[in-house]
């Protein structure tokens, strides 16, 4: 992050004015900003990977900001500025994991798996189960267990009670054939199980590394070459474009998704908290700060 850039990449409110040239929106529209700017579609570049909000540029942790109209989008009719504020960043690149592949969307009778509950993967969830999928999920508590079930996971392993919870999953898939989508945010820790879980030409999206930068139980990490031996797509994930995000939006509004938000809110002067919070891991879902 750039010294002295006001942080946050995600955020929702209302446009309270506009310049003379602006047509896309107008006063009292209720938006959401796009997390890289310039990113509008297609592939990211040099360029339009340098104009994300929070790091190279001023971000949302603010009362008021001025953006150009082409980094915001209309917000889902059907969802409230809390719950609209956790799409920029978590939904459109869960959306990119199960939609962004050209060819290779996530299709009725597909099984995706995703890890834990984070924004991400519970996002993923919710679009694959919207898709038709069948959704395997990991989790470490049966709390959690209850609410991925609750979300529409057909299936949920305790990662802390089975260490080869990937050869699970894979057992679990039509013919034990593995899992066509792997939405993978864990990095090291969790990489060797997903691929173990992953069939013949599934696609990985790699779009984190929570667990860190280690693996467990002092196994090798997957290099590159894993992707050949065991002949799947590896994608990595930079969240998406504007265009995915509309594309996600109509969805959202046609099937009345509604993103989990954590049950506890921060106001923005705790935001010290807020980060101390998602840090510990503590949340289910996103985490949300309102700023006025």
């Amino acid at each position: 992050m750039a010294t002295g850039v006001i942080p946050g990449s995600d955020g929702a409110g209302t446009v309270i004015a506009t310049g003379n040239c602006v047509t896309r929106f107008k006063v009292g529209d209720r938006i959401c900003t796009i997390l890289n700017q310039g990113h509008l579609g297609g592939s990211l570049t040099p360029q339009t990977f340098q104009t994300g909000l929070g790091a190279s540029i001023d971000g949302t942790l603010r009362e008021y900001g001025v953006f150009q109209e082409s980094g915001m989008v209309h917000m889902p009719k059907n969802l409230s500025f809390r719950e609209a504020s956790t799409l920029p960043c978590a939904g459109v690149t869960a959306w990119n994991a199960l939609y962004g592949l050209q060819g290779r969307p996530v299709r009725p009778g597909d099984y995706v798996l995703t890890l834990g509950t984070g924004g991400v993967s519970i996002f993923a969830l919710q679009f694959a189960v919207a898709a038709g999928a069948t959704v395997i999920s990991t989790t470490s508590s049966a709390a959690k267990e209850k609410k991925l079930k609750e979300l529409g996971a057909h299936y949920v392993i305790n990662y802390k009670q089975d260490e080869k919870w990937g050869e699970t999953a894979k057992k679990l898939t039509r013919g034990g054939e593995g899992v066509d989508f792997v939405v993978e945010v864990g990095g090291a820790a969790t990489l060797n199980q997903s691929v173990a879980a992953i069939r013949i030409d599934g696609i990985m999206a790699v779009v984190g590394f929570i667990g860190g930068n280690e693996s467990t139980n002092g196994e090798d990490v997957p290099s590159l070459l894993t992707a050949w031996l065991s002949t799947f797509v590896v994608r990595g994930i930079a969240v998406g474009s504007r265009l995915q995000f509309e594309g996600m939006n109509r969805a959202v509004e046609s099937r009345g998704l509604k993103p989990l938000v954590d049950k506890k809110v921060f106001k923005l002067a705790q935001l010290k908290d807020a980060y101390q919070y998602l840090w510990d891991q503590k949340h289910t879902g996103k985490v949300v700060v309102d700023c006025q």
